[in-house]
């Protein structure tokens, strides 16, 4: 079930938020999936993961934050990764 889903163009996106902690760091660190809700003949599977700048040191306080996170930015971060 994804975390969020946003409109862009012609098209509905799912978004999922996974926390990472990278090795000899004690913060958890914001990941976000995006993938096209269904696959299209011109753009088939095109999912991708984007790093977000924010970071807490727990799992539920990095997820708390992470709910503060208007769908508009989502989408203007969508929209430059597939510009």
């Amino acid at each position: 079930m994804p975390w969020r889903v946003i409109a862009h163009g012609d098209q509905v996106w799912h978004v999922a938020a996974l926390a990472e902690r990278p090795a000899n760091t004690e913060a958890w660190q914001l990941v976000l999936s995006f993938r096209p809700a269904g696959p299209t003949p011109e753009r088939p599977g095109r999912s991708f993961w984007a790093p977000y700048p924010l970071e807490a040191t727990s799992k539920s306080s990095l997820f708390i934050q992470a709910e503060h996170i208007p769908d508009a930015v989502l989408s203007r971060l969508l929209a430059e990764r597939l510009a």
